[in-house]
């Protein structure tokens, strides 16, 4: 069975940087591109970025732009989708998940129903 599974969240001070990591097991996702969203308390699950297969397309929000940077490490018997956050804000602090899409719908990566797997979130947490 296809899983996806987000690690690195945390506690954070304004300023400073967090690295997530999310695993893919049970599958080969090739022809898929990641995406990363997240959830603040009471806010709907939004776009952060996303990254196709092959690395030739990446997308932000304006939010994390310059900020944030997503890669993919592709190497063999290896699937993970990275997302480095640095200049961590008061805004930043969510539930940040993970999610594949087929590349043929990539042009949708801000769509989230059309993601087929999602990871079950992990939790960042920024004080001031």
């Amino acid at each position: 069975q296809v899983q996806l599974a987000e690690s690195g969240g945390g506690l954070v001070q304004t300023g400073d940087s967090l690295t997530l990591s999310c695993a893919a097991s049970g599958g080969t996702f090739s022809s898929y591109a990641m995406g990363w969203f997240r959830q603040a308390p009471g806010k709907d699950r939004e776009f952060v970025a996303a990254k196709s297969w092959g690395g030739g397309m990446t997308y932000y929000s304006d939010s994390v732009k310059d900020r944030f940077t997503i890669s993919r490490d592709n190497a063999k018997n290896t699937d993970r989708a990275i997302l480095q956050m640095n200049n961590l804000k008061p805004e930043d602090p969510a539930v940040y998940y993970c999610a594949a899409i087929r590349e043929m719908y990539f042009n949708g990566y801000f769509y989230q129903p059309d993601y087929d797997y999602w990871g079950q979130g992990t939790q960042v947490t920024v004080s001031s």
